[in-house]
């Protein structure tokens, strides 16, 4: 079979051998409930607050204000909830913006229904907030703001730290979907004015099934989840000890080896840009290009049907995306893409490739040249390229 070669990192990454070499004792050896009394329950609760210290040390944040999850959706959905929850004697105002994540968005929408009001902030073409138009958003019952750290489809950083100092001015909560930017951008909670962070571990090579919520002490937020104490009776549910190990592993590899890592995925992510646009013609990067996430890189195709691009790049042994891995199955355009301005045939013929530890000069020249082929095929057989290129 021909070699897979994985372009789709911000959609999982694999389970580094470390970190899973660190998670196995607590399947069967060490399998203690870290709720009991004896030996082997206090060894895996000794092994969650050692997690804990290791994730919050990697943003800035203090042990005790950091609680475990699933995944980065459950961290965003206690967020969201918990907070307007715990808030609505203060009012029940919320902004985010129109290129968040499902699992902000989809919360929002629930949110509306149970009676708050919420603003979507728009993007500009590069996929950025107006700062102005933010604080302009902003009133007496406003008790949020959710922005994403960095965009999952465009790569797109915000202006997160500008965002905080608002945010504080006005006494507003701050969130921030930070799923995509762990291990990529060196996060500050404090400096950067955050009161809630959400992230996944598959996202920075660990576990899938597992996340972490950042809340700042002094917070006011409630649960969502009913059942036992665990968690400070803040997320009810046997813990996953296993899973919280590897979490904390990864984060703590993430930024051991965060110099190394980014300057490798900017390099091929800047050498494959630069090679479609000398090598294919019509086409367009999304997003900011030099304020974007070290490994990502979207492109549309102009006159490409996007799963037909994928069809056969898969065909090729080559793993990218057309964005979002929790919206592949819609057939709606990106919204992120229609938020940043681009037609219905261009966001149709995006293609999200994006970087990780795995990757070399290599599979991105068998990448571009893949794609020349594939392209030209693909054009071929469309009547509108023929039209405008006789």
């Amino acid at each position: 079979m021909e070699k897979i070669r994985y372009f789709d990192h911000a959609a999982t990454t694999a389970t580094k051998e470390e970190v899973l070499k660190e998670m196995l004792p607590y399947f069967s050896l060490n399998y203690g409930n870290a709720s009991s009394m004896y030996s082997i329950g206090r060894k895996s609760r000794k092994a969650i607050e050692e997690a804990r210290q290791k994730t919050a040390h990697a943003i800035g944040a203090e042990a005790k204000e950091i609680y475990f999850t699933s995944c980065g959706s459950e961290s965003d959905n206690l967020s969201l909830k918990g907070v307007a929850y715990a808030n609505r004697d203060r009012g029940n105002h919320i902004i985010t913006t129109k290129i968040e994540h499902p699992a902000v968005l989809h919360t929002c929408q629930h949110l509306e229904k149970e009676g708050f009001r919420v603003t979507y902030l728009n993007v500009n073409e590069e996929g950025f907030i107006n700062l102005s138009e933010l604080e302009n958003a902003i009133g007496k019952e406003t008790i949020l703001i959710s922005v994403m750290f960095a965009n999952n489809e465009i790569g797109t950083i915000q202006p997160i730290k500008e965002i905080g100092e608002i945010a504080k001015k006005h006494q507003i909560y701050f969130h921030t979907d930070a799923v995509q930017a762990i291990g990529n951008v060196r996060i500050d909670v404090k400096e950067c004015n955050i009161d809630l962070l959400s992230m996944s571990a598959h996202k920075f090579y660990g576990p899938k099934g597992m996340g972490a919520l950042y809340v700042k002490t002094g917070v006011k937020f409630e649960k969502i989840q009913d059942g036992g104490h665990q968690e400070r009776n803040m997320r009810a549910g046997t813990e996953n000890v296993a899973g919280i190990v590897g979490l904390g592993k990864a984060i703590e590899l993430a930024y051991e080896k965060f110099d190394g890592y980014n300057e490798k995925i900017m390099s091929l992510r800047d050498y494959y840009i630069s090679q479609i646009q000398e090598k294919i013609s019509n086409t367009k990067v999304n997003g900011h290009r030099t304020k974007r996430l070290p490994g990502n890189a979207n492109i549309s195709f102009k006159y490409i049907d996007g799963e037909a691009l994928l069809l056969n790049l898969d065909m090729k042994g080559i793993c990218a995306s057309s964005g979002s891995a929790c919206t592949s199955g819609s057939l709606e355009p990106s919204h992120v893409l229609v938020a940043i301005g681009l037609s219905p045939e261009m966001a149709n013929g995006a293609l999200r490739v994006t970087f990780g530890d795995d990757n070399t000069k290599e599979d991105v020249n068998y990448l571009v040249d893949s794609l020349v082929e594939i392209v030209e095929k693909l054009r071929k057989t469309s009547q509108e390229y023929m039209k405008f290129n006789k």
